[in-house]
């Protein structure tokens, strides 16, 4: 398994500063997400306002992705492809963000609701949310380990009858979009690597309402749940600190 790298203080405030341009994008994405309203329009405000602030919309073009942002609506897990889509009444649509700032990442999803939603879609993201931030209280205790988000995450998603995606994981970021740590958000009975100050990384959980299992639509991006059930996520960059966890993608 590659080495953590740890950062230094100076790198954790620039990460700090990436992640506030990020948390502010994601906002602003979100009081767009109404009907009639399509991804392709989320994605031309996504890349328009980050380059505006001095950023790089770091979606577009890795590995060959083709736009600034992801958008993921209803069934779709992850890695959706904005484009001619018009969101309509009961839609739920994650906005998943990743902005580079003086050469360092942040990343940040949130799943919003499009008009009025059924129950279930409610509770769906309302689990998925609490997934995170328990997923992030976790990291807190002393002695904890990267393997302790995912039994947590999917203890909770169990509660309620709930999936986790198993096919996608959370990751370490920095200078580079993914590094180490991978962060699984599924309950493991192999320990992880502890949890240390200097750290930083995203805990992002997928939660399914069928099954766990995702299909790769044709594009070799779109990754939908395998049932058509929804899908729903939320997703923070945190940094381990001598003082505890700091959320890093939080509105200022």
């Amino acid at each position: 398994m590659p080495k953590t790298p740890i950062k230094t203080p100076k790198e954790i405030e620039r990460i700090r500063d990436c992640g506030a341009l990020v948390a502010e994008t994601l906002a602003k994405a979100g009081e767009m997400c109404k009907p009639g309203v399509t991804t392709q329009d989320i994605d031309n405000f996504v890349r328009e306002f980050t380059l505006k602030n001095g950023a790089i919309p770091a979606c577009l073009g890795y590995k060959g992705f083709p736009k600034s942002v992801c958008t993921s609506v209803n069934e779709v897990v992850t890695h959706g492809i904005p484009g001619l889509y018009m969101l309509k009444e009961g839609d739920i649509i994650n906005v998943d963000i990743t902005s580079i700032l003086n050469g360092y990442h942040a990343d940040s999803s949130r799943t919003f609701f499009v008009g009025e939603q059924k129950p279930n879609a409610v509770e769906l993201v309302t689990v998925a949310r609490e997934c995170l931030f328990e997923g992030i209280k976790v990291c807190e205790q002393p002695g904890a380990r990267i393997s302790d988000i995912g039994a947590i995450i999917t203890g909770i998603a169990e509660e309620h009858d709930f999936s986790v995606v198993r096919d996608y994981c959370g990751h370490g970021i920095g200078k580079k979009f993914h590094e180490s740590p991978e962060v699984s958000h599924c309950r493991s009975f192999v320990p992880g690597p502890r949890i240390e100050p200097g750290m930083v990384f995203t805990i992002e959980p997928m939660i399914n309402e069928g099954t766990p299992k995702v299909r790769l639509l044709e594009d070799k991006w779109t990754a939908v749940t395998a049932d058509g059930k929804l899908s729903a996520q939320w997703e923070h960059t945190i940094a381990i600190t001598p003082h505890g966890v700091e959320i890093l993608t939080l509105a200022r």
